[in-house]
């Protein structure tokens, strides 16, 4: 048998969208292609996707019945003539619909996917690599391999929350997801368009003006911030997100040193700046 060829997720942007099926799970092409009886695959018990969308499933059914199943499932044996589906489920049940008897299939020991999970795991360690393609390969490990973020975040030895928050990076659109791979923006500028997921309209907004304005991440935040109190009309968002308004620059004129607004999602600050502990002494006469 021949041994899988390691590459990295970092060639070109199309690998950082991720794909119902991975090529990379086939076999070389010398290796043989079976076709297995459908009654004789089984759905993996650790299959972390439990929902298949009607929809997309009727749609797979009907592409199905007029040109057959493309891409071959990856099956591994389980004794008695039956395989567990390790990739490509989806086809499996749409195939089911679509009134086939047979589907063609890679048959992988469990040797092979334990090679090819280590690969992904050295692959998401890499220091190069960028957070979408660790969230690209954290996907893949999730999704073809079976595996929980949780148990994921222990073989990385990263936090379950980290994990999580990496994945989260595929949520965005795809103008965001460009603009992070060519790094126009940072993470942070994409968690911040992330949090307005619901709003695809303020996230273009965002994006458009982190770019051309060359936002900080805290701007980007306080944008966040103002789109969720409600204040969605252009105008008064750009109001909502300044850190001098009449009423600080009065009582920074008052203290003598500078005075902002920093809001945050619950609420806020106000800070006021002092460069010496004679002025903070000053300011806190002032105050008091």
């Amino acid at each position: 048998m021949s041994m899988v060829k390691k590459s990295g997720l970092g060639k070109g942007f199309d690998a950082l969208i991720p794909q119902d099926f991975d090529k990379s799970l086939l076999l070389d092409d010398n290796e043989r292609i079976q076709k297995i009886a459908i009654e004789d695959l089984e759905p993996n018990p650790d299959q972390p996707r439990q929902h298949f969308e009607k929809q997309a499933l009727d749609q797979l059914a009907d592409s199905i019945k007029q040109f057959g199943v493309l891409q071959p499932l990856v099956v591994t044996p389980v004794g008695g003539g039956t395989y567990a589906i390790i990739a490509g489920e989806r086809r499996w049940r749409a195939a089911q619909q679509a009134g086939l008897k047979k589907v063609p299939t890679v048959v992988r020991t469990t040797k092979d996917l334990e090679r090819l999970e280590i690969a992904i795991v050295e692959n998401v360690q890499r220091v190069d690599l960028s957070p979408l393609e660790q969230a690209v390969s954290i996907e893949r490990l999730h999704q073809q391999f079976n595996m929980t973020y949780e148990t994921v975040a222990k073989r990385l030895g990263k936090a379950s929350s980290t994990v999580n928050n990496i994945v989260r990076l595929l949520q965005l659109p795809e103008a965001a997801r460009v603009a992070l791979h060519e790094k126009k923006i940072s993470e942070g500028h994409a968690r911040a368009i992330l949090a307005l997921k619901d709003l695809p309209e303020k996230q273009s907004d965002l994006l458009k003006a982190i770019i051309s304005g060359d936002w900080s991440v805290r701007q980007a935040e306080r944008y966040v911030v103002s789109i969720k109190e409600g204040f969605k009309d252009r105008q008064a968002t750009k109001q909502r997100m300044q850190t001098e308004t009449p009423a600080t620059k009065k009582l920074s004129k008052r203290l003598g040193t500078p005075v902002h607004i920093r809001r945050s999602a619950k609420g806020g600050k106000l800070e006021i700046t002092f460069t010496s502990d004679k002025e903070l002494e000053q300011v806190l006469q002032a105050l008091a």
